[in-house]
């Protein structure tokens, strides 16, 4: 039976009707239907057959559904499916791209599709069902949330990504109809994220593709002038483009070597994005055409080099060997540009078949080489070139799962996604040989996050060429680095400026933010406490083996609106909610269980609290509060001021000096969050401060000042002086500087003052 007849069979009456008589339109469902089983000839017979189901299935769920240019909406899946199949994707692949849209538009649900279709071709299309039935505070985090369930169901099964570029690249092709706010939104949505994510994972053709479609609705104007400058140089280069072809072939064909030869023009966007990038006209862009060579072996292809370089002069600096060290998505090839007899620089791609095959279709060249079309078994080198797509594939996708598992915030994940989707990468080797392709701009921070999480958590050194450098280094291509770890360190806040791979940024955020949770419910179990113990009441055990203590934690957080008692804590820590609100509250609900105050913890209550200004006791500050406390920048208080402490929402414990004006605002509008804080006796660690130093403008007057500073033990954090001053007489100074506590700044501030230049010197309470 024929694949057309077959198709005839399974369809509806009317619509076989239609195909009797040959309709060839592309406005019936059937006839391209028809069109598409053809380019199914890969698949059986009886997998054919599950397709036209899958198809009716789609088609009834789609009936009375238009697009927007008129055509019924079926033509759409279709085309989709028609994508996929120039891959040679499973039949598992092809059922969810005809029905991609069927969860979403037409109410069809995910049991039914598993009952109907199987488990696999029913994950597949919940995994390309966007997100819209939710309810979300804004379109950005429907987005973000859409692509986080796409992303993470692609790294489970790649499918997935392949039909969801088929749809979005039909789409982009699609779109003259739409208004053009919505196209613009789509091209842009397209060039940050799909065409990404195509190069990511080695689909250079489509990527090519959905970059300049975005141009085209982004840029309409800007596309069409470049697109006609470059149809006018395609004619005058013409006659060159040919001569270079027929040298190339007589110079291989002497060398006795077997390559298919043919011309490869740049990209509209790819022009447009280098004049960009080097602030130049269309004229100065001179590689506009180029060569692609494919040649039966790897030899062949360092064979081939060489004849290209006897025959014309190659430009230095402009060679490079993607075969040794391939690019971060598997692309494989050697890339030379030389200078023909007339002056033009030309550039040549030299590759294996097998190369060619990754380098245009990536990790979908790994359906395309599973099996041939006649059901044979494919080629050895075929089957091996697919090697490299499905590793770098997987490298990336495994990327993804460690990302989600570290962060729970959709528009954070998506943040980091984007960061790794724009791998112009450099190529570093570990010291045993080991290369690794990160980022451009990457530092050794991100290079001991892509060795292991704990070498990331544990870096407090590195090596670059065996030379000592700073972890916030830029890494280059070809640079031997070396990683020092301690057991005892922890990650930096600071990193968080200089990393590069969205690996080590939702590492190292992870980290700070259970940090800053288990420091939160410290602080919040501590305060709690103190405003229970006002009430003469002990906290309830922590213990979870304490039942009737759990059951009373678990009213109190079901009363704050939390889940737990953990979260309830850690709201309090974080200022969200006020301890003592809460221990009145837990201390009904204790009064109910029989629970009495104790005379004994209301007196010490009383006592160790000052009634005047808060019920909740002292909270000690000793430096190692972390991210729940922090200092106000306003005025900047170290141990020997009088301070006190402002719970802001969500922020932790804020110290402000007494005599604060900010502070004093604060109090005057939100009483209730402020409470007694003192220094403790032992301070773990140093404390900024700022100071202004007006000094006489002479030579060596910056150095005087530094040396005085030093001299006391104390550190300039930060130096800085108004432009104006320069020239001026007398210049002000304003430094920062980490001192012990106000006794140290006294001595600071002596040394200062005896220092030749400084004609004034005090604290700045405010900046």
């Amino acid at each position: 039976m024929g694949l057309r007849s077959l198709a005839a069979e399974l369809l509806p009456s009317p619509q076989r009707a239609a195909l009797a008589h040959g309709s060839e339109t592309e406005s019936t469902a059937p006839t391209s239907f028809a069109t598409l089983i053809e380019r199914l000839s890969y698949l059986s017979k009886a997998d054919q057959k599950r397709v036209l189901e899958a198809y009716k299935f789609a088609d009834a769920a789609h009936l009375g559904q238009f697009r927007v240019s008129g055509e019924p909406y079926i033509t759409h899946p279709i085309a989709v499916a028609g994508l996929c199949a120039d891959w040679k994707l499973d039949v598992q692949a092809i059922m969810a791209a005809l029905m991609h849209d069927a969860m979403e538009d037409c109410g069809i649900t995910k049991p039914e599709l598993i009952e109907r279709f199987g488990a696999a071709t029913a994950d597949l299309v919940d995994g390309l069902t966007k997100l819209d039935k939710l309810h979300f505070n804004t379109r950005e985090e429907s987005q973000a949330e859409s692509f986080r369930k796409m992303l993470l169901a692609m790294s489970r099964d790649v499918r997935v990504i392949l039909v969801k570029l088929a749809d979005r690249l039909h789409n982009m092709r699609t779109m003259q109809g739409m208004q053009p706010d919505k196209r613009q939104r789509i091209a842009g949505e397209t060039l940050d994220i799909y065409a990404p994510i195509a190069h990511r994972l080695g689909l250079n053709q489509i990527y090519r593709e959905l970059q300049d479609l975005s141009f085209r609705h982004l840029h309409p104007w800007r596309h069409d002038a470049l697109a006609k400058a470059l149809q006018r140089a395609r004619g005058h280069r013409r006659d060159i483009v040919e001569r270079v072809r027929k040298d190339v072939e007589r110079a291989l064909a002497a060398s006795k070597v077997q390559a298919f030869v043919s011309g490869r023009e740049k990209t509209v966007y790819s022009i447009y994005r280098k004049m960009r990038e080097k602030h130049s006209g269309f004229t100065q862009v001179n590689d506009l055409f180029g060569f692609r060579l494919v040649v039966p072996t790897l030899q062949d292809c360092y064979l081939t080099l060489g004849v290209l370089h006897q025959l014309y002069k190659p430009v230095p600096g402009r060679f490079k060997d993607y075969i040794a060290i391939p690019k971060a998505n598997g692309y494989q090839s050697l890339h030379t540009t030389l200078v023909n007899p007339l002056g033009t620089a030309v550039e040549f791609q030299i590759r294996t078949e097998a190369m060619n095959a990754v380098a245009e279709k990536g990790i979908a060249a790994h359906w395309m080489y599973k099996i041939s079309p006649q059901g044979t078994a494919p080629h050895a080198n075929k089957a091996d070139a697919n090697i490299d797509a499905q590793r770098v594939g997987a490298l990336w996708l495994q990327s993804l799962l460690d990302i989600q598992h570290e962060t729970h915030d959709s528009t954070e994940f998506l943040e980091h996604v984007k960061i790794d989707l724009y791998p112009d990468a450099v190529y570093v080797f570990t010291p045993r040989s080991k290369i690794l392709a990160l980022p451009r701009g990457a530092t050794p921070v991100d290079f001991a996050y892509a060795i292991h999480s704990d070498v990331g958590d544990r870096c407090v050194a590195a090596k670059v060429n065996g030379e000592a450098v700073t972890l916030r280094t830029e890494l280059r291509s070809g640079d031997v680095v070396e990683v020092m770890t301690a057991p005892s360190a922890r990650p930096n806040p600071a990193w968080l400026h200089h990393v590069r791979t969205g690996r080590a940024r939702s590492k190292i955020r992870h980290y700070l933010k259970n940090l800053e949770q288990e420091e939160a419910r410290d602080l919040g179990e501590k305060m709690l406490a103190q405003a229970l113990r006002a009430e003469g009441l002990t906290i309830p055990s922590l213990d979870p083996n304490d039942q009737d203590a759990a059951v009373l934690w678990q009213m109190l957080a079901r009363w704050g609106g939390n889940r737990n008692r953990g979260e309830l804590l850690v709201d309090i820590g974080m200022g969200r909610k006020i301890a003592v609100i809460v221990a009145k509250r837990l201390a009904r609900l204790m009064a109910e269980r029989g629970i009495r105050p104790d005379a004994v913890t209301l007196t010490l209550g009383r006592f160790s609290t000052d009634d005047a200004t808060d019920p909740q006791g002292v909270v000690f500050i000793d430096g190692s509060q972390g991210a729940t406390m922090q200092l106000a920048p306003c005025c900047r208080p170290i141990p020997g001021d009088t301070i006190t402490g402002y719970l802001g929402r969500g922020e932790g414990l804020v110290v402000h000096t007494a005599e604060c004006q900010v502070g004093r605002r604060l109090y005057q509008r939100d009483r209730e969050r402020w409470i007694h804080v003192e220094w403790a006796e032992d301070i773990e660690r140093s404390f900024e401060t700022a100071i202004s130093v007006a000094v006489q403008n002479n030579k060596g007057a910056l150095a005087k000042v530094a040396s005085a500073i030093s001299g006391t033990e104390a550190d300039i954090v930060h130096i800085s002086m108004d432009d104006e001053e320069r020239s001026a007489e007398v210049a002000e100074l304003r430094l920062l500087v980490n001192v012990r506590d106000r006794v140290h700044l006294a001595d600071v501030m002596r040394a200062l003052r005896r220092a030749a230049p400084v004609v004034r010197v005090s604290r700045v309470k405010r900046t």
